[in-house]
Parts: structure tokens; C-alpha cells; sequence
């Protein structure tokens, strides 16, 4: 019983490790003065994957603050969605 014990804490110790060392990572989307409200939002669908109704959101937090959070993970896994929105000729950047 004591070795399962050990080994629980142990695997939970790695899984805190890799937690931190995978660190969380944003992408910025910010405003311009060039693309329209439904560009930017069916872009937000198609690339980032999100509800008609979160891209709006967005948009709109782009418009009015500058800019918005859009997108939440690793720098990896952000990395290509990012691409693809400059792709489209929308301003966003990866952020720690």
C-alpha cells in the first residue's frame, strides 16, 4: 500500500512539472482600420475555431479597447492559428 502511495505522489509530481514548464501563451489580435467587422469575425470563425457569437466579441473588444485576447495555449499549438491570421492580413502576435 505504501509503494502505491509513493508512486501517486510522484506521478503527480511529474504532471506539476510538465504544467509548468508548458507554459501558457496568448494570441493578441489588434485593431485596424482596414478590415470590416464580418471579415474579422468569420476569420475568428474559420481559424480560431470560435462561435459566431465569441468572434463578435472579440470584433467588438478589438474595436473599442485596441485590442483582444482571442486565443489561449501553447506557444506550439498557437504558433500556426497566429500564422494564419496574418495570413488573412489580420495584426495579431503571440504573447507570453
Amino acid at each position: 500500500m505504501l509503494q502505491n502511495s509513493q508512486y501517486q505522489e510522484e506521478t503527480f509530481g511529474e504532471v506539476d512539472i510538465l504544467e509548468q514548464i508548458d507554459e501558457e501563451c496568448h494570441i493578441i489580435l489588434y485593431n485596424d482600420e482596414h478590415h470590416s467587422f464580418e471579415y474579422v469575425i468569420d476569420t475568428l470563425v474559420q481559424v480560431c475555431n470560435h462561435t459566431f457569437e465569441q468572434a463578435e466579441q472579440c470584433a467588438i473588444i478589438t474595436h473599442f479597447k485596441g485590442k483582444c485576447d482571442v486565443k489561449t495555449g501553447s506557444y506550439e499549438y498557437l504558433l500556426p492559428i497566429c500564422t494564419a491570421l496574418l495570413d488573412a492580413g489580420l495584426s495579431a502576435q503571440i504573447e507570453e
